[in-house]
C-alpha cells in the first residue's frame, strides 16, 4: 500500500498524477474488501465510487467545498481519504467509525445520513446558506440513480436549478440508465465540453465578444441559445436542463482523466451543474460485480469465494416463505417492497408471482398509498419494509390506509435493535407511532411459527390495517412445549408470585430466562400489542411489582399504554418501565445494545433482585 500509507488528508492526493491516483484506487479497493469481509457493510456501492470520490477530493477542497453523499452508504473512500484510514478497521464496530457519514466523526462529513434521497435537499440549504453568508466553496451532492427514485429528490430538483450558483449535483448512474437516449454523439459532445482546451477557448471568445460595443452581449446570448438548442437535439432528454441545470454527461465514472476534467468544469461554473456519471457497482471485485445486490449490504463473507458466513433461517426468510405459500392459493395477495426485495425475503415471491410483485423503488410513501389503492379494489397488499424506512410513510399510513379502513398488511422487518448500522437504522420508533394510529392492529412475534401464524391471521381474520413487527436475524430458543395458539397474550409461571415481568417480541427471551433463574416471578408475553387485550389485567391482581421490558423507545411506547391501563383499572402495584431512553442508539452488536439498555437476561435478573 505504497500510496495509501502516505494519504492522511485530501491534500495528500492533490500532488499525485493520474497513474499514481489509479494505483491509489486499487489500494483503496483492497482495504475496503478486506475490512467489509470481516465487519460487514455496503460493499458494491462503495467499490463503484472509488474513482469518483478520489476525483472529487483531487479537484475540490473539502471541507470548504462541502460533499454530501446521498444515503451515505458509498462514503467509505471518502472516509479513508479524510483521516480515517488507520481507524477503518473499526468500521461499524462499537466505538468505531460509522458506515454512514457522521459530522461528529469528521469536519469532512457535512451531513448525517442513512436514509435515501435527502442529499439534494440538504445541499440546496447548505448552498443557500453559503451564499447568504458570503462564504466560499461549492456544495456537491452525490446521488445514485436508485436514490433518484425517491420523491424527495424530485422535490429538491424542482427547487434548485435556477436558485444556486454554487450547487453541483453528481448523478451516479450505476443501473437505471436514466438517459437511455444518450449515444455516441452525446458522449463525444460531453468530451468536448469538459475538455480544458475547449473551456479555455470558450472563455476567451466570451470575453472577446463582451468587449464589442453594443452588439457584444447580444452575440453571446445568440450563441448561448444556439448551444442550448444543439444540446436538446443531441441529448434528447433535457429534463435536467429544463430544471435550470447545466447538464454534462454521461461520463465514465472509472476514467479519472475524464472525471477530473468534468469536475473542473463544474467547479468553474457560476451556475447549477448536474454531472451524469456512470459507474459499475462492485467494480474491482468480481463476485460483487456479478451480483451487486448480494453485496449491497452484506455481513461477513469469504473473500476467496464471495460467499457469506452462513447464519441459518431469519425472520425475513421465514416471512418470505410464509407469504409465498399463502399466495400460492390466493391470487388476491400482492407483495410490495421499496427497493428491498432480497432484504425483506421476497426474492422467491418476485420470481414466481411477477404480476403480483411490486418493487416501487426507494419510495415508501408511494408504496403505502399504492397499497391502499390495491386494497380498495379487492386485493390483499402486503408491504414488507424495514422499521427505519416505514418512518417515512407515517402520513400515508394514517391518511390513506387507516382513516379509510383499508386492509393493508405492514410486515415490519428489523424492528428493535439492529446493531452495526447505527443511529439511522435502529427499529426502535415504530411501536411509539403505531400505537397512536386508530383501528390499526399490531402483532409482535417472538418465534418463526408465531410470525407465520400472525401473517395468516392478518390475511384472513383481520378486517382492517395490520402491522406485524419482527427483529433482525434468527429466533431464540423456545420454552419447552410452547406453541402459539393465536392468543393475544400468554402467561408463564405462577401467577401468585409477587413480581410480574411484562414484555413482547424478542425481549421475551431475556425475561423468560430471567424468570427461570429467579424466585417469585412470572411473565406475561404480549403477542398482540395493539390493542392490548383488557383481560390481561385479571392476571395482575395479586402482583406487588410489575416490570415492563420493551425493546423500543420509551416515550409513547407500549409500556406507557400498559401503565395507563393499570391506572384505569385500579392496579396499585409498583410499576417500572424499562425501555430505550430519549436518545439515538449508536452502532454496536445487538447483544451489547441489549445489555447497555438493561434488556439482556442478566440485566433483567439484576432489576428483579435489586428492586430497581
Amino acid at each position: 500500500m505504497s500510496y495509501l500509507e502516505n494519504v492522511n488528508s485530501p491534500k495528500d492526493i492533490k500532488k499525485l498524477n493520474i497513474d499514481e491516483l489509479e494505483a491509489l484506487c486499487g489500494e483503496i479497493r483492497e482495504l475496503m474488501i478486506d475490512t467489509v469481509s470481516k465487519n460487514g457493510g455496503h460493499l458494491a456501492s462503495n467499490l463503484g465510487t472509488v474513482e469518483l470520490t478520489v476525483a472529487l477530493h483531487k479537484v475540490f477542497n473539502s471541507p470548504t467545498d462541502q460533499i454530501i453523499f446521498d444515503v451515505g452508504h458509498q462514503c467509505y473512500t471518502h472516509k479513508i481519504l479524510t483521516g480515517r484510514k488507520d481507524s477503518f478497521n473499526t468500521l461499524r464496530r462499537e466505538g468505531g467509525i460509522s458506515g454512514f457519514t457522521r459530522p461528529c466523526e469528521s469536519e469532512h462529513d457535512i451531513f448525517s445520513s442513512g436514509h435515501s434521497s435527502t442529499s439534494i435537499s440538504s445541499a440546496i440549504g447548505l448552498a443557500k446558506a453559503k451564499s447568504l453568508r458570503n462564504e466560499k466553496g461549492k456544495v456537491i451532492a452525490v446521488i445514485g440513480d436508485g436514490a433518484l427514485t425517491g420523491g424527495l429528490a424530485y422535490e429538491a430538483l424542482n427547487n434548485s436549478g435556477n436558485e444556486s450558483n454554487n450547487l453541483i449535483v453528481i448523478l451516479n448512474d450505476n443501473n437505471m440508465s436514466i438517459s437511455q437516449n444518450v449515444g455516441t454523439i452525446a458522449k463525444n459532445l460531453t468530451t468536448i465540453r469538459t475538455s480544458p482546451k475547449y473551456n479555455t477557448f470558450k472563455n476567451k471568445v466570451t470575453r472577446g465578444l463582451a468587449k464589442i460595443p453594443k452588439v457584444g452581449q447580444q452575440l453571446i446570448r445568440t450563441i448561448t441559445a444556439f448551444n442550448q438548442k444543439l444540446r436538446k437535439k443531441v441529448y434528447k432528454n433535457t429534463f435536467f436542463e429544463d430544471l435550470g441545470f447545466r447538464y454534462y454527461g454521461p461520463i465514465d465514472g472509472h476514467d479519472l482523466d475524464s472525471l477530473i476534467d468534468a469536475l473542473k468544469v463544474a467547479k468553474a461554473h457560476n451556475h447549477s451543474v448536474l454531472l451524469h456519471v456512470y459507474t459499475t457497482k462492485g467494480k474491482g471485485y468480481d463476485y460483487a460485480e456479478r451480483n451487486p445486490s448480494k453485496f449491497h449490504g452484506i455481513g461477513e463473507f469469504n473473500i476467496n469465494t464471495g460467499e457469506p458466513i452462513p447464519s441459518g433461517d431469519t425472520f425475513s426468510s421465514v416471512f418470505g416463505q410464509s407469504l409465498f405459500h399463502l399466495a400460492e392459493n390466493d391470487v388476491r395477495i400482492c407483495a410490495i417492497t421499496a427497493a428491498m426485495t432480497s432484504g425483506t425475503g421476497l426474492t422467491r415471491f418476485a420470481d414466481e408471482f411477477p404480476k403480483r410483485f411490486f418493487d416501487v423503488g426507494i419510495a415508501e410513501q408511494h408504496a403505502v398509498t399504492f397499497s391502499a389503492g390495491l386494497a380498495r379494489n379487492g386485493m390483499i397488499p402486503v408491504f414488507a419494509v424495514y422499521s427505519t424506512f416505514l418512518q417515512r410513510s407515517y402520513d400515508q399510513l394514517i391518511h390513506d390506509v387507516a382513516m379509510q379502513g383499508l386492509k393493508v398488511i405492514f410486515c415490519i422487518d428489523r424492528a428493535g435493535f439492529v446493531g452495526s448500522d447505527g443511529e439511522s437504522h435502529q427499529g426502535l420508533f415504530d411501536t411509539a407511532y403505531l400505537m397512536s394510529v386508530p383501528e390499526l392492529t399490531v402483532f409482535a412475534p417472538t418465534y418463526f411459527e408465531e410470525l407465520s401464524s400472525m401473517l395468516y391471521q392478518a390475511v384472513y381474520k383481520e378486517k382492517k390495517a395490520v402491522a406485524i413487527r419482527y427483529p433482525r436475524g434468527g429466533e431464540a430458543e423456545k420454552p419447552e412445549g410452547y406453541s402459539y395458539e393465536k392468543d393475544s397474550y400468554n402467561v408463564f409461571g405462577d401467577e401468585n408470585a409477587k413480581t410480574c415481568l411484562v414484555t413482547y417480541g424478542r425481549e421475551f427471551d431475556s425475561c423468560y430466562k430471567a424468570m427461570l433463574e429467579t424466585e417469585d416471578v412470572y411473565v406475561i408475553k404480549l403477542n398482540k400489542i395493539k390493542p392490548i387485550d383488557s383481560s390481561v389485567i385479571s392476571h395482575l391482581e395479586n402482583a406487588e411489582r410489575i416490570l415492563f421490558f420493551e425493546e423500543g423507545i420509551k416515550t409513547g411506547g407500549v409500556g406507557e399504554i400498559f401503565a395507563a391501563m393499570l391506572e384505569e383499572n385500579g392496579i396499585k402495584a409498583e410499576y417500572e418501565h424499562i425501555a430505550v431512553p430519549d436518545e439515538f442508539i449508536k452502532q454496536a452488536s445487538v447483544s451489547a445494545q441489549l445489555k447497555k439498555y438493561g434488556l439482556d437476561k442478566d440485566s433483567v435478573i439484576d432489576r428483579i433482585k435489586n428492586n430497581g
